[in-house]
């Protein structure tokens, strides 16, 4: 439960003076919840309006699509429709380039239609925003959008983005940002950069623009996850989710929610303040981090001395903190705030001290999630949200033998939060090789959501071609991929794919889909029966 906290100067009545020289006084949270229809700040663990209204639009896409993926014979009622939800988790241009290939498979099978939620970090963000860019993309060709990502990663645009008319651009948009009123990072920068490796040239559109994709519930809700951190501690010490949807930003271990237009405005006590323009997507998808020494290795050719060399070589060792104006400024938390829902995501030592939550900060230093799990399965599991299937999308490969590792660690963490998620997750060591697909929690409890997980590995799909379709002994070279390779040409460190590697890439994808959507519908079949009984009951 949040309070406010009034800090009062020292020049009080002499029955005052046993004070020190500030001094705080409680207004306890009845006083709150009078002000609190004046508040720009949301405070509540239930869903916005919006996100209900288009749930409700969404679910009627969603019946139509399981009628037919399924072939029921029936229309589903409201409350048979269950809700479905593609994760992904971060993985640089591997992650870029692999969703394309999944989401075009998913479509072609008619999967895409019965998800309500998509879920991303890293580098499927740089996929999501541009596949918002089009209000209609669920319903378009999703073949164009992987073309445009062929023809920009084939290039080397690295070294292209640090032309001088480049050079001059960045710094006119940083400039542009500080007088808004931004507070400027050098994670700004890296934004600008990636938009100009990845997009044909300025890309005007906003995290508020995705509406435009959801007014009719023609598309699933985009929800973007990073990490809230400190400035001097590691995100071990002190970690908060904070999610951004095109309706709202906010934390859902707080309950504290604002619009979307409004993040990197100024807040005090949950009032706007100093309200600041919106930010050009580019800057909200800048927390890209390379895991080992958060740094670039891979080096471009350049002339020694070159000023496109001297900018590689401070971004190989680049910030990965973006700073914003903390919208919960002044709001701090009530000392019995631990008997609220919020104790259900806390989980870190710090979290019993209200004095040092973010209300008390200025500002906030955001990270990629990555820092804490490899996956952005913290939104779904909300509640509010109700999610009972999850497609895993997984392309934080490690090494080969420790697949299921992101999942592992993302079933530990919410069994310490005691929030249902599946514990029965396969151990890689008893099996000879990885699978290309897993179906989780399908044996557990109804409130248990069930996964489908898709590592993205290399089984079959060096002898098959297409699902039953064995490749001849001169096609063999072209089932010869290895995604897990720590020095393959698939390595997060690496900004640039060839032809031959782009479309192995995407086809190796695209296969593992379809060689696996029996297990697909299968979930999808038992997620309706699991509504159905619980309807029942």
């Amino acid at each position: 439960m949040l309070h406010i906290e009034i800090k009062l100067h020292s020049h009080l009545p002499n029955s005052f003076s046993s004070f020190t020289a500030w001094h705080l006084i409680e207004v306890h949270a009845i006083t709150l919840y009078l002000c609190m229809v004046d508040l720009d700040v949301r405070l509540g663990f239930d869903l916005c309006p919006e996100e209900k209204e288009f749930l409700q639009k969404r679910k009627k896409v969603v019946a139509a699509a399981l009628k037919r993926v399924l072939q029921l014979e029936e229309d589903l009622q409201d409350d048979e429709v269950p809700v479905v939800a593609i994760m992904t988790t971060g993985g640089g241009m591997r992650a870029y380039t692999a969703l394309y290939a999944h989401l075009l498979t998913l479509q072609k099978l008619d999967v895409l239609d019965c998800t309500s939620y998509i879920t991303s970090l890293s580098g499927t963000t740089w996929t999501i925003s541009q596949l918002y860019d089009d209000p209609n993309w669920s319903h378009s060709d999703l073949e164009r959008p992987i073309i445009h990502a062929q023809k920009h990663l084939e290039k080397n645009k690295f070294l292209a983005s640090f032309a001088p008319e480049q050079l001059k651009y960045y710094a006119k948009e940083l400039w542009k940002r500080h007088q808004e009123g931004h507070t400027v990072s050098f994670t700004d920068l890296w934004g600008l950069i990636i938009e100009a490796m990845l997009r044909d040239g300025e890309n005007h559109h906003k995290l508020t623009d995705h509406q435009q994709a959801l007014t009719h519930g023609q598309n699933p809700l985009p929800i973007y996850l990073c990490l809230n951190v400190k400035e001097k501690l590691s995100s071990r010490g002190f970690r908060e989710w904070l999610e951004f949807t095109p309706y709202e930003v906010g934390f859902q271990k707080y309950g504290a929610y604002i619009r979307a237009e409004h993040f990197g405005s100024e807040f005090f006590m949950g009032k706007l303040m100093k309200k600041i323009p919106e930010s050009r997507i580019c800057f909200l998808e800048d927390e890209t981090v390379w895991h080992s020494t958060h740094k670039l290795p891979t080096r471009a050719q350049n002339p020694q001395g070159s000023l496109a060399d001297v900018f590689q070589d401070i971004i190989m060792w680049r910030p990965a903190v973006s700073v914003f104006p903390n919208f919960l400024k002044g709001c701090v938390m009530h000392d019995k705030y631990l008997e609220s829902d919020f104790s259900k995501w806390k989980d870190c030592d710090l979290d019993i001290f209200p004095n040092q939550l973010t209300g008390a900060e200025d500002h906030l230093f955001v990270v990629d999630n990555a820092f804490a799990l490899e996956t952005s399965y913290p939104p779904l599991m909300r509640p509010e949200r109700k999610v009972d299937l999850i497609i895993h999308l997984n392309y934080s490969i490690l090494f080969p033998l420790v697949i299921a590792q992101p999942l592992e660690k993302s079933s530990k963490y919410f069994s310490d939060q005691g929030v249902p998620f599946p514990q029965n997750i396969p151990n890689e060591a008893e099996e000879k090789e990885v699978k290309e697909c897993y179906l989780i929690g399908d044996q557990e409890g109804h409130e248990i959501p069930v996964v489908v997980l898709f590592p993205l590995v290399n089984n079959t799909f060096k002898e098959y071609k297409a699902p039953g379709v064995k490749r001849h002994p001169e096609e063999m070279k072209d089932g010869v991929i290895d995604p897990t390779a720590t020095f393959g040409p698939y390595n997060i460190n690496i900004l640039r794919y060839p032809e031959e590697d782009f479309e192995k890439l995407v086809k190796l994808s695209q296969y593992n889909i379809q060689n696996n959507q029996d297990k697909i519908f299968k979930a999808l079949r038992i997620a309706v029966e699991r509504k159905k009984q619980h309807k029942k009951n």
